[in-house]
């Protein structure tokens, strides 16, 4: 689980005294503030998951391969598009076909074929049936297919995002008013607010392992959403 740490900042700016010994004009009171830095964090369930997989065919002749690859990337759609998955949410990201080589000490390099590969990267709006879905896959693509990864994540984080906003608010003004009370003063209107949010794509407990009935199973885990403000209180 990642640890976040903040560092609270104080400044108080000091009246100038004029020659005369008088303080400093009404302006230059504005300048007294308290300022402060919080963050707020929520932690949500995801309810996606991103699935890369990869179909590699190698042949003797570069459009074998590719139409190897092709072949077998065919069945991995048809076996998305029968769990539920539309073509909007099924992008490739990779084509490739290139000569391979075995390279032994006596013969040096030899031509072993052609590689084609077409690499997908698919998106499962509903996060429970992922593991369904990799054995969809895996069973369709066969040998050819590779699994390179799920990620879960959370789709649309607006909600969140807006909770973990009031949080970071909140603290900072809990820290305003406390810094306020030890040093004998009143926090007054808020005169500046500076905002950063700290995304994170990755849940802190992702894993993908076989349940006893023998099914692929998608730890969803958490994953953090966090804001962070710096914020200033003029003191009254």
């Amino acid at each position: 689980m990642r640890i976040t740490r903040t560092r609270n900042v104080i400044a108080i700016s000091l009246l100038t005294v004029l020659a005369g010994g008088a303080v400093a004009s009404s302006a230059n009171a504005t300048d007294r503030y308290i300022g402060v830095s919080a963050t707020g964090t929520v932690k949500v369930k995801p309810d996606t998951v991103r699935l890369n997989a990869t179909v590699a065919v190698v042949a003797g002749a570069n459009k074998d391969a590719l139409a190897g690859a092709s072949a077998s990337a065919t069945k991995l759609r048809t076996a998305l598009g029968a769990n539920g998955i539309i073509p909007s949410y099924i992008k490739s990201n990779t084509l490739t076909v290139f000569p391979e080589y075995n390279y032994t000490a006596d013969k040096g390099s030899t031509l072993a074929g052609y590689r084609a590969t077409q690499s997908f990267e698919v998106i499962i709006r509903n996060a429970s049936n992922a593991g369904t879905v990799v054995d969809a896959v895996v069973a369709a693509g066969g040998d050819s297919l590779a699994i390179d990864g799920v990620t879960p994540y959370v789709y649309d984080n607006t909600s969140a995002t807006e909770k973990a906003r009031v949080d970071a608010v909140a603290r900072a003004k809990a820290k305003a008013t406390s810094y306020a009370r030890l040093l004998g003063v009143k926090l007054g209107k808020v005169t500046y607010l500076e905002e950063s949010s700290s995304p994170s794509p990755f849940p802190i407990m992702m894993a993908m392992a076989k349940s006893d009935a023998g099914a692929t199973q998608i730890d969803l885990g958490q994953q953090d959403v966090s804001i962070s403000i710096v914020a200033r209180w003029s003191i009254a």
